[in-house]
């Protein structure tokens, strides 16, 4: 499963802008330390679903933390990052976005659970139609439905539109 992990964290590292250190690996491997239990043992899961949507909210997690982290004025708060190296393949999103994603995702979740759930999956946990609808235990016609009304909500949401609920 770390090949695929792996993956799914390039996947959603990539597009991002350049010039920000955390890797694919690097997200994996916090993703996977939150994950371990309390004693350091991994966990159990019922499913291969249960454990990507787990891990897709550990991913998530790590990402908002981050942006959180780099908006705050003694890390610069705002300013621009200046590239000094050409070696920086994967970067982060940008703060701004992610904390407005996750507020948006949280408004989605009081309106919603299913469909916030349905965005960890596909956005953080980079689950296919397919993948998402067995981890939900929904058809993949349910999922690619609810994935195009998520995307719209989500969209109006962004863009600051009206009440979308």
């Amino acid at each position: 499963m770390y090949d695929e992990l792996r993956r799914l964290a390039a996947l959603r590292l990539a597009g991002e802008r350049a010039g920000l250190t955390l890797q694919p690996t690097a997200l994996v491997h916090d993703a996977y330390l939150k994950l371990l239990g309390p004693d350091g043992q991994a966990l159990t899961w019922g499913s291969r679903g249960q454990f990507f949507a787990a891990a897709a909210v550990a991913m998530r997690r790590i990402l908002v933390d981050r942006a959180r982290h780099r908006q705050r004025l003694r890390h610069g708060g705002g300013r621009p990052r200046v590239e000094l190296h050409d070696d920086m393949l994967a970067s982060e999103p940008d703060p701004e976005q992610m904390l407005a994603l996750d507020q948006a995702l949280e408004k989605l979740r009081g309106y919603d659970p299913r469909k916030a759930e349905l965005v960890m999956l596909r956005f953080f946990g980079g689950l296919s139609i397919d993948d998402t609808a067995g981890a939900m235990n929904l058809s993949p016609a349910t999922i690619k439905a609810e994935w195009a009304y998520c995307r719209a909500w989500l969209h109006r949401e962004l863009a600051g539109g009206a009440d979308a609920s």
